[in-house]
């Protein structure tokens, strides 16, 4: 086949509408010549196009010596198949990598955490490179950044990139949220959502993307400790349903950190979508560690002993502190307590573990009462049993025991250690805090130590001296927090008003309503709580049975009956008439009875009407 065949076939490959086509005329090419290396080629390209990665790792591993130059097709393949750590095996065997591999190079080593030579990689990329894919580099190189503060807690400084775009912006508050400036990445999120508002037309891109910022937003609230608004923000993007399988379980798994044991139930649904099939291509292994240590934490306040012990064995190896802890509360959860303190003495004695541990079997010692045992295990805290907290309770439980002499030895030691590692003569404060005490007995030493305090003119620098003398001493300074008015006989002093209808009538503070413990702001309450009980739909009235009233009463001797054979009664039925003496079926009797009343009540009128007439 001549030349421009071959170039035909090569750019119509990568024409989308085109590529059906050209697939097959690949395939009639390489049915003349299989050693058509530009037809193969195309082949490949095509299959690519189509997302066909599967069958061109099939084509490529079936011919070895058409597939020489086609490393990157392959690389990319296995990279999409999500074969992470062979597509980064084939990378590494090109011997001259160009722009193209080193940006596919530096997704598989992101994918594969590989934080610092990714950030090489990308660093060479923008200093060796300038075409039109500038910008996407320089986002790359953001989310490099953030990741390496998040999830390796390495210092990271901002690139100064030009926030160009909401992603830019998004990898910038990741980083400030890493940093611990949450203020200032609540900012940055705010300015990526408008951002992405802005730049994406269609609503469920730019849903799938808000989702993101959202979620972030809510992640950065809840380190700020206002949990309510976080749980909103990520209530409303799990009820959005999003494609995201990522998104959609880190926002379940915050919302289940967040109920920890109340609103179990809620947990119990989210805890599903931690479960999903092929999540951990979407997530990183810091995030699938959290989600499997809050699955366990789940399990534990649900009583699932079983499934909270299956999901421990999956995670040996990882964490060993937080796993031992959980282990031991597990126990404790069974009341077992004393398996839950061997677990912990053995990780300790085998294991460099952390104060936690530690502190949780001083706590579980006290449980049980053995104080002796628990001083015992803060005493062997090293450095970290002269921290306050520690010393007070060692002394608080050495008095408790009526051993004044061991309370005595904690606080020597104490003392004697901050004089070798605790000093700083630069502490103001303490210096300050130190002569106020020496004052109370010691008025000398309390002089001889102010000497050491620096000049007033240091301390009172920014201080605005007319506006100090012009402050009124009646004001405290909790009311000029609060904006008081001066009152009017100071005002007349100052030369201000002094009319008394100008002052304002101080204001009582409203007690916040407490809410009950088992209050969901979620459901909705029921519009006929505030009507009797009488007056709602759902209301149903007891049926009353009444009893029989002619028992007992009347003369000796009489029935219930009797009125009724009386003949001169007015009720009486008279002679030749179609009524009956015989007694009605129990049925008809109920019916009926209240239509009798009404006629001997009507009868008995119309007697005293005739009465009336008779006159008297």
């Amino acid at each position: 086949m001549p030349y421009p065949w071959h170039l035909k076939i090569y750019i119509c490959a990568n024409i989308p509408s085109k590529q059906g086509i050209f697939l097959s005329c690949c395939v009639s090419v390489l049915k003349l010549n299989r050693e058509d290396a530009v037809a193969f080629k195309c082949k490949i390209v095509c299959l690519i196009h189509q997302s066909d990665f599967a069958q061109a790792i099939k084509e490529i591993a079936n011919n070895p010596n058409l597939a020489s130059d086609l490393m990157f097709e392959k690389a990319y393949c296995q990279y999409r198949l999500n074969k992470v750590p062979e597509s980064l095996k084939t990378l590494r065997n090109i011997t001259e990598p160009d722009d193209k591999v080193k940006e596919l190079l530096g997704q598989v080593l992101y994918r594969l955490e590989e934080y610092s030579e990714c950030l090489d990689i990308y660093k060479d990329l923008i200093k060796n490179s300038s075409d039109d894919f500038d910008e996407e580099r320089g986002t790359n190189l953001s989310a490099v950044l953030a990741a390496l503060q998040l999830w390796n807690a390495q210092e990271s400084e901002d690139p100064g990139l030009s926030e160009e775009n909401y992603e830019l912006s998004f990898n910038k508050a990741s980083l400030l949220a890493g940093k611990g400036k949450f203020k200032e990445a609540l900012e940055e999120l705010d300015h990526a959502e408008e951002l992405c508002k802005e730049g994406l037309d269609e609503e469920d891109d730019e849903e799938a993307e808000l989702g993101i910022i959202r979620v972030q937003r809510g992640y950065v609230l809840q380190l700020m400790g206002k949990t309510d608004k976080a749980m909103a923000l990520y209530n409303q993007v799990v009820k959005a349903r999003p494609s995201d399988i990522g998104l959609l379980a880190v926002a379940s798994n915050n919302i289940i950190s967040l109920n920890k044991d109340q609103n179990v139930f809620d947990s119990k649904k989210k805890i599903r979508a931690t479960q999903v099939a092929g999540l951990d291509n979407k997530v990183t292994k810091h995030q699938q560690n959290i989600l499997s240590y809050n699955r366990c934490l789940f399990y534990l306040y649900t009583n699932q002993f079983e499934n909270c012990r299956k999901q421990l064995k999956k995670l040996k190896g990882e964490d060993g502190d937080t796993l031992v802890m959980i282990e031991a509360a597990l126990f404790t959860r069974e009341k077992r307590i004393e398996k839950a303190i061997e677990t912990l003495q053995d990780y300790i004695s085998k294991e460099n573990a952390s104060i936690r541990v530690k502190l949780s079997l001083a706590q579980l010692f006290l449980s049980q009462g053995h104080v002796n045992k628990a001083c015992d295990v803060l005493q062997a805290l090293g450095d970290d049993q002269y921290a306050p907290g520690v010393v007070s309770t060692l002394v608080a439980l050495y008095t408790n025991m009526d051993d004044v002499d061991s309370a005595l030895k904690v606080l020597d030691g104490a003392v004697s250690w901050y004089k070798t590692q605790g000093a700083n003569p630069d502490d103001i404060k303490t210096l300050a805090q130190l002569i106020s005490a020496y004052s109370k007995f010691d008025p000398k030493r309390a002089q001889e130590l102010s000497q050491e305090l620096p000049p007033v003119k240091e301390l009172s620098g920014n201080i605005d001296v007319d506006a100090l003398e012009t402050t009124p001493l009646s004001v405290t300074t909790r009311q000029l927090k609060k904006g008081a008015t001066v009152p009017a006989t100071e005002e007349k002093v100052t030369g201000g008003p002094a009319a008394p209808e100008t002052e304002q009538k101080k204001r009582k503070k409203k007690r916040k309503a407490k809410l009950p413990k088992n209050y969901d702001p979620s459901a909705t309450p029921d519009p006929e709580r505030w009507q009797p009980m009488r007056e709602r739909a759902a209301f149903r009235t007891r049926k009353r049975y009444k009893k029989q009233t002619g028992v007992g009463k009347g003369t000796q001797g009489a029935t219930s009956g009797a009125s009724e054979m009386d003949a001169s009664g007015p009720g009486s039925p008279k002679p030749g008439s179609n009524s009956s003496s015989n007694p009605a079926s129990p049925a008809i009797k109920a019916a009926s009875t209240p239509s009798t009343k009404a006629s001997s009540a009507a009868a008995r009128k119309k007697q005293s009407k005739k009465k009336k007439k008779g006159g008297w």
